[in-house]
């Protein structure tokens, strides 16, 4: 149960399950500058799909003693995954999974749309929007739009997905987070944080931290908390139009009901995930009460259910966590790029992205080439990596992907 290597050169050492000349150097340099916080409690824990972020690593994992940097879980907070195994097999599929693919897209907004009026189903969740008057001004007035995006997907590289396991059940997949109202809540904390006098001479500024026992601080683990809240409800959500649009091809369709939020643990939980992959958790580690900060990472605690999903036209697992101590019981949270978008678009073709994508009924036009699987690290060679750190009980692989 050990990490692939250990890196030095900050005030904490890096363990990371990859190898490092499989990194890019400005990654690396990331990671060193994050490890360089007098805050950093025992290690940083680097998962194999890691690739260079703002301020922070994707594919990072950091506890931290009495503070919390926002850049260490992005700024799409509570962005995740969430899965069901329906009742349907894969002989109840068309041939033709074009009609269906409009129907979803027809039911949940993508891109920057968003609902055109808000739902009885989004007005359920009264004590969400009960709490939303006491969040930081700067997004006071944005409840409008946020109560239009619940239940919306987003774009980059946001999906949906229809996919077969090995056992030809169908399953419902998607990838979404906290919408705009995420963001803007992210980036204005940021702002606060890069101003206070300790955060003065960091290696990054974007690295600036809350400390314990300030107001910053309490305001942003409450916005925070808000946040994670709106995605995990944004999933649940987009779950419930998913399967009310295949009830149209479908009408005997059954899916599980949803789960209550927190670990996901035993035989039902295995067929209904909703996990984030960007966000905090309060935890104990290394003999310390600390503030685990996953940005592109789930957490994998002991049976705890989780989903790593590749990239269009390639596998996606659900798997189960083995509570590795070394890397504060963390797993990847999907492929991970290898490219940026710009040099996906430069590097390959819509012929590249038809013949990627293969047998998957999908997009295949300028607007997503640059979420072409070749941008991408290979997903088995991540889940490869992962061995010591959760097991695999189900591969996926999808046959229609909805982009934003």
């Amino acid at each position: 149960m050990s990490p692939v290597a250990r890196l030095g050169g900050g005030r904490s050492p890096i363990w990371m399950w990859t190898r490092p000349e499989g990194v890019e150097s400005a990654a690396l340099d990331q990671l060193r500058a994050i490890a360089s916080l007098p805050y950093i409690h025992h290690h940083v824990a680097v998962m194999p799909d890691v690739h260079l972020g703002k301020g922070a690593t994707v594919g990072s994992v950091v506890a931290m003693r009495e503070a919390v940097s926002p850049a260490a879980v992005g700024v799409d907070i509570g962005c995740g995954m969430a899965a069901l195994r329906t009742s349907l097999t894969a002989s109840d599929l068309p041939d033709d999974l074009g009609a269906v693919r409009s129907a979803i897209e027809a039911a949940i907004p993508v891109g920057h749309r968003h609902h055109a009026d808000v739902s009885t189903r989004v007005r359920r969740s009264a004590d969400l929007w009960d709490a939303f008057p006491g969040l930081h001004p700067k997004v006071s007035g944005l409840l409008g739009r946020a109560m239009t995006q619940l239940g919306t997907l987003g774009s980059g590289n946001h999906f949906i997905e229809l996919c077969l396991d090995a056992d030809d059940a169908v399953w419902m997949m998607l990838h979404s987070g906290s919408r705009n109202i995420g963001k803007e809540i992210a980036d204005a904390h940021i702002r606060v944080a890069k101003g206070l006098a300790h955060n003065t001479g960091l290696p990054d500024r974007d690295l600036a931290v809350f400390l314990a026992g300030t107001p910053e601080m309490a305001a942003y683990r409450h916005d925070l908390r808000w946040a994670q809240e709106y995605a995990w409800r944004n999933r649940q959500t987009m779950l419930a139009l998913y399967a009310d649009a295949l009830r149209g091809f479908f009408p005997s369709l059954r899916v599980p009901c949803p789960p209550a939020e927190g670990p996901h643990m035993g035989e039902a939980a295995f067929a209904n995930v909703n996990c984030h992959h960007n966000y905090v958790a309060e935890e104990h580690h290394y003999g310390a009460d600390v503030l685990v900060t996953r940005k592109g990472a789930i957490s994998a605690r002991a049976g705890e259910y989780g989903i790593i999903p590749g990239s269009m036209g390639t596998g996606s697992y659900i798997v189960r966590g083995l509570g590795n101590p070394e890397a504060f019981a963390s797993a990847p949270h999907g492929a991970g790029r290898r490219m940026s978008r710009s040099k996906a678009r430069r590097t390959f073709t819509l012929d590249d992205l038809r013949t990627q994508t293969a047998g998957v009924e999908c997009r295949t036009d300028p607007g997503v080439l640059d979420e072409i699987p070749a941008a991408y690290k290979d997903i088995d060679e991540v889940i490869g990596f992962s061995g010591d750190l959760v097991e695999v009980v189900a591969r996926l692989r999808a046959v229609l992907c909805v982009k934003g």
